[in-house]
């Protein structure tokens, strides 16, 4: 199977992990062959082209010696010692193929031939493995061990004997997965899923029972199969296992896959590089690659098996009209589609305004995608109301890291948590919502890094497979502020901060003043413990490991940045890095895991209403001459509207038309109620999207749009690197996303005339000097580069801030603490916040369509065990979850994960709309919203309340859609 994108020798297996080391010389087979001290022997002779057959080892995994299928001998050694666990020495002289190595390699190999079902014309992995492949290396041609004409012959792949009797050795395939199978029949106890579960993933579901001829692949206890057992379906297992013991569905469907291209997953933001593996033009799976930057070769459920929603029956292909959101939707041309759209955008300008219309871009659209939107909004409106779903995520970020920094993004790449000595995870749950990533934070963890939770929850970070959090300060939801400026006042009152770096790198009068301010005994962690719930000393001893323990490093997500205080709090959290000297090297940095896969590039595209690309405010002349220059347009210099004020103006009668790319704000956004009283009030709405989403109920123009899948271009990850988005299949409603807005742009005026976003991208490069040196060539050759890119950083930059910061000198800001104004009270004595899971992602709108449903199938209500006993409630009871803004049912579920006075839920199902009960309360400097602190009462329920029946009774009717014909 040939690689279309990357040459097929990149994909090579050498058997065992690099290793770096000063160099060693020895001799394979006559050759010398120089290598990094530390390389195994079977490394050493695959990196000089000569391949010695194996079955446990993996490049992948570290070394395990079990299969004996790689002996080698070595002059001046007795016995014939594994090549994967002997490490290279200087002046070794190796033999790799000696008769005798050779004798006892087809020996091994027929032994396990002997308990291993002959099926592999009809296998599933007849072609791809590489148990067949290495009975070829070896020249194994016949099997001596035959069964005996009395019977009586072991083994573990024939149901029945030759007499009819059970074999008690023989289990039956395991496919409660919903996306691979287990077939105990075809294992040879390599044990390389059981160590991809442990080394890899670090969840430890797998293990190897019982000895010798009874060892067999484990998924839990007894009783477990892989569905109920602890397993995620991270796909790691499926990958390293060597047969076809582990076998995705698909390929048992749709047969072995015979090319691939190189693509990014349009998930979460941690960007991992997927090999998309075709049969003809049918996907047949993904596969995480090996050698992309993010992910290093591993994935989560939702990028290696989530991909079935760009083939599900719900997409519309079809553009569609309707003259007013109570009619049915009307099936029609493109060109018909586009030209109502424009004719009513035109016609809204004309009667209310240049400033009466505008755009939100998407954060799951590529860079070069959303580049246009705003380009459309900027370049053809004539105005700047774009806004993003950044506004409602990690816009505390862009502002806070501005203000500290100078910059707006993450300092560091993934590969840094491998150097990291102390780790803070506050307002995020890597667990489930960037999971690849935690993964290789455990893998840290477990080799003796420490780990400081700030959460409200207990997330499995805290505690879980051979990891534990040294501290979780379980903070009542809304105090972060309080809880960093009181770590800050512990390190300065203690005299635990990096004097030198703050002298050398930060402006020195401002710490000073900073220092006076966190100095103040009001700040201790005893003045606060009342006010945050987290016990003095726990957060004292926090304090003192991330101040003296090494290496420290902060990653922090939107429990973080979704608070009335969100901007504060991300400063506090430069403040600590800074005070700390954690910034500029490996294994340090400020870190905001972003919750989509392009938010970053969302930001860096221009997408705010004040902003042009590149993070420079549109009132500056010296910018808007960049781009007036470049679109040939004027460009309006007062900033436009945030999302919020769009529709706070919608209500007002002064906004009247939006253009909605690949977001679901009716969803999505905070006080569901007001949103939809926006968008009712707006006289032409245009959702361009997959699906018939929750904002299309009130749209009058839908655009079809494409999937990650059917597209070129390019997103930009949380670690701010660029990676290509490949065109895997032909866009199944006829245009790629850039084009459907070219179109759009065109109809009302614009003679816009790209080809290929890679031109949309030149012209990026043109205008925004951090991606002044980016080209697809320059991806094509790298695979990726993190931006800052251009003269100064020609090959990108991986690390920020090494040598100083981007505004000169560091800047600490005081973070004074100020409560929120949503409270508890008699009314509502309980406080809501929300969050991910693992198997589903933001509004579900692709998840919801795919088989991840098994493990999430509706949204509950998680409360504490103490305040369901007030409420009478019983776990799986349906309840009544109330605010001030509205009100929803859901299901209970009772446990200690949460603190008692917390509950939480996730919002990735709209039968819940959980976010009619969030405010419209937000972040001061951005218009974040509250997401994460909404008072509530929770109550026994009948089911699904009366503003849910109204709500689901509203979308069913606007969701009518006429037959072509008609």
């Amino acid at each position: 199977m040939k690689d279309l994108i990357i040459p097929w020798d990149a994909d090579r297996d050498f058997g065992t992990p690099a290793k770096e080391g000063k160099p060693v010389t020895l001799t394979i087979d006559g050759f010398d062959v120089t290598v990094p001290e530390g390389t195994s022997v079977m490394r050493a002779a695959s990196e000089a082209g000569m391949q010695i057959p194996k079955l446990c080892a993996t490049d992948s995994l570290e070394a395990f010696g079990s299969c004996r299928l790689c002996v080698v001998e070595i002059e001046g050694r007795r016995g014939t010692p594994a090549s994967c666990t002997t490490p290279v020495m200087e002046g070794m002289v190796v033999h790799t193929q000696s008769s005798k190595v050779k004798k006892i390699r087809k020996g091994v190999m027929e032994l396990y031939i002997s308990d291993h079902p002959l099926d592999c014309l009809t296998c599933a992995a007849n072609g791809d493995c590489e148990l067949q492949d290495m009975a070829g290396m070896v020249g194994l041609r016949d099997v001596r061990y035959e069964e005996p004409k009395s019977g009586g012959f072991a083994n573990h792949f024939m149901a029945r004997d030759t007499s009819g009797q059970a074999n008690p050795e023989w289990l039956p395939k395991d496919d409660s997965n919903p996306y691979f199978t287990y077939d105990p029949s075809k294992c040879i106890v390599c044990s390389r899923c059981v160590r991809a579960c442990e080394e890899v993933q670090g969840t430890f579901a797998l293990t190897i029972q019982g000895r010798g001829f009874d060892s067999r692949v484990s998924a839990g206890a007894a009783t477990d199969d892989f569905l109920t057992s602890d397993c995620v379906s991270c796909g790691a297992c499926v990958q390293a296992c060597p047969t076809a013991t582990l076998q995705e569905k698909s390929v048992i469907e749709l047969g072995t896959p015979e090319r691939s291209v190189i693509t990014t997953c349009a998930y979460c933001g941690v960007g991992c590089s997927f090999k998309a593996e075709l049969n003809g033009d049918d996907l047949v799976r993904m596969v995480p690659y090996k050698h992309g930057k993010a992910n290093r070769g591993h994935s989560c459920v939702k990028g290696r098996f989530a991909y079935g929603y760009a083939t599900h029956t719900d997409r519309i292909l079809n553009p569609m009209i309707r003259d007013s959101i109570d009619q049915p939707w009307k099936e029609v041309s493109w060109d018909e589609a586009l030209s109502f759209a424009a004719t009513r955008m035109r016609g809204l300008q004309e009667t209310y305004g240049r400033r009466s219309i505008g755009v939100i871009t998407s954060s799951r659209c590529t860079n070069e995608e959303t580049y246009l939107v705003q380009k459309l909004a900027r370049g053809v409106f004539l105005n700047n109301n774009t806004d993003t779903c950044a506004r409602v995520c990690h816009s505390p970020t862009g502002y806070g890291l501005g203000q500290t920094f100078g910059t707006s993004a993450g300092t560091q790449d993934f590969d840094s948590v491998e150097h990291t000595d102390v780790v803070i995870v506050i307002g995020a749950n890597p667990t489930d919502g960037h999971p690849v990533f935690a993964s290789r934070l455990k893998k840290r963890l477990r080799a003796g890094a420490k780990l400081i939770v700030i959460d409200p929850r207990r997330i499995d970070l805290v505690k879980s497979a051979h990891i534990k959090a040294a501290h979780h300060l379980p903070l009542r939801p809304g105090t972060n502020v309080s809880v960093v400026t009181s770590l800050a006042h512990v390190i300065v009152t203690e005299g635990l901060m990096d004097e030198a770096f703050i002298r050398e790198r930060c402006d020195w009068e401002e710490f000073q003043e900073y220092a006076e301010f966190v100095s103040d005994p009001r700040h201790s962690p005893e003045a606060n413990e009342m006010l945050t719930g987290v016990p003095a000393e726990e957060l004292r001893r926090a304090a003192r490991l991330f101040a003296t323990g090494g290496n420290g490093a902060i990653y922090y997500g939107l429990g973080v940045t979704e608070h009335s205080q969100g901007s504060t709090t991300v400063m506090g959290i430069a403040n600590l890095a800074m005070l700390t000297g954690n910034l500029g090297r490996k294994g340090v940095g400020v870190n905001p895991l972003r919750g989509q896969n392009n938010v970053q590039g969302a930001c860096d595209m221009g997408s705010f209403p004040h902003e042009l690309p590149g993070y420079r405010h549109v009132k500056m002349p010296e910018v808007r001459e960049i781009f007036e220059k470049a679109w040939g347009v004027e460009i309006d210099p007062e900033p436009g509207l945030r999302i919020p004020n769009m529709l706070d103006a919608a209500v007002d009668g002064t906004f009247k038309g939006l253009y909605c790319q690949g977001e679901d704000i009716l969803q999505s956004d905070p006080d569901t109620k007001h949103v939809a009283a926006g968008l009712a009030a707006m006289e032409c709405v245009i959702v361009h999207d997959l699906f018939l989403n929750e904002t299309a109920n009130y749209a009058h123009v839908f655009l079809p749009g494409s999937t990650f899948l059917e597209k070129d271009g390019t997103f930009t990850n949380a670690e701010r690197r660029i990676n290509r988005v490949r065109k895997v299949m032909a866009p199944r409603n006829g245009y790629a996303d850039w084009e459907v807005t070219q179109l759009l742009a065109n109809a009302m005026g614009a003679g816009w005339h790209y080809t290929h976003p890679s031109q949309i991208m030149e012209e990026i490069a043109a205008t925004t000097p951090g991606f002044a040196n980016v080209t697809y060539a320059m991806l094509e050759e790298r695979g990726s580069v993190q931006w800052p890119c251009n003269d100064s950083a020609p090959e990108g930059t991986p690390l920020m801030h090494v040598d100083g910061f981007v505004r000169g000198k560091g800047r600490f800001i005081v973070t004074e603490y100020v409560a929120t104004d949503e409270k508890t009270g008699p009314r509502f004595p309980l406080l809501l916040t929300t969050g991910r899971i693992l198997s589903q992602y933001n509004v579900g709108a692709q998840t919801r369509r795919t088989d991840n449903v098994v493990w999430h199938d509706e949204d509950v209500l998680e409360i504490h065990p103490h305040d369901a006993e007030n409420r009478g409630l019983k776990d799986g009871d349906w309840v009544r979850l109330a605010s001030r803004s509205g009100e929803t049912t859901l299901r209970a579920k009772i446990t200690d994960r949460v603190s008692p006075g917390v509950v939480y839920t996730t919002f990735h199902h709209p039968d819940t709309q959980a976010n009619v009960i969030t405010t419209d309360f937000s972040d001061w400097a951005t218009n974040c919203p509250e997401y994460k602190v909404t008072a509530v009462q929770v109550a026994p329920s009948n089911g699904p309340s009366e503003w849910q029946e109204d709500y689901n009774a509203q979308a069913a009717q606007s969701r009518r859609i006429l037959p072509a014909a008609e």
